[in-house]
């Protein structure tokens, strides 16, 4: 039988105009695809004109200018659809979906359907519930004693995963697909008997716990910075009375 670790998986990332996902907006994004280790890689990407202007320290990182999304980006509404239908297509299909930092990436995508497709993300997964593979959580429980930060960047050094183009979305997708692999690889004795669907809750778990951590380790150190322990999704935000 074929490891969850070796056999199909898929990855989406995204660039955006910021950190805050309730406001921020997304300016690209990627979906690729990989049936086997080493096997070639299906990429679908998508460019966005998201309407407001792109911060310059965004543009710092990723490269996006406003003047290059205004000339080659798309409206928001119809990527929105896409995205949020090829992802639900590859959970219906039983590919898991690599996500690096899922809460950022999903919730972004969720807030961005419900602002131009008056919809969210739940509701084109309906039929086909997500199985996330996070590589920033699985790293942090399973070698939770090593120091140093978790980045996307950081977690290719440790693993020796080359990434090429960093901040463009499509490489970070592809560089997050093979970090998930090779932590398959490395702990496979604590993983190789867990299903996808049982490391995607077990995930929940472990997340939850470790924004627990984050958030005391904040106190100690006088910062009022609230950790969100809720993944893969952050609930919306209800409207105050």
């Amino acid at each position: 039988m074929t490891l969850w670790y070796e056999g199909p998986l898929a990855a989406f990332d995204t660039e955006t105009t910021g950190v805050d996902v309730e406001e921020d907006r997304i300016v690209s994004a990627a979906v690729v695809v990989q049936d086997a280790p080493g096997g070639r890689v299906r990429s679908t990407r998508w460019l966005v004109n998201p309407g407001i202007p792109v911060p310059a320290a965004a543009t710092d990182v990723h490269g996006l200018t406003d003047d290059h999304l205004r000339r080659n980006g798309r409206w928001p509404s119809p990527v929105m659809e896409e995205i949020a239908r090829q992802l639900a297509e590859h959970c219906a299909a039983g590919r898991p979906l690599v996500v690096m930092n899922a809460p950022f990436d999903l919730t972004l995508l969720d807030r961005e359907l419900r602002r131009h497709r008056a919809s969210s993300l739940s509701r084109y997964l309906q039929n086909a519930p997500l199985c996330v593979l996070d590589p920033r959580v699985l790293d942090k429980h399973l070698d939770r004693y090593r120091k140093g930060r978790r980045t996307l960047t950081d977690l290719c050094a440790q693993y020796e995963v080359p990434l090429d183009g960093a901040h463009d979305a499509a490489a970070d997708a592809m560089a997050a697909l093979e970090v998930v692999r090779a932590v398959g690889r490395r702990f496979a004795a604590r993983l190789e008997r867990l299903s996808p669907a049982e490391l995607h809750a077990l995930q929940a778990v472990w997340h939850a716990a470790q924004a627990r951590g984050l958030q005391a380790w904040f106190a100690r150190n006088g910062s009022e910075e609230a950790v969100d322990p809720a993944w893969p999704l952050r609930p919306e935000l209800r409207a105050a009375a």
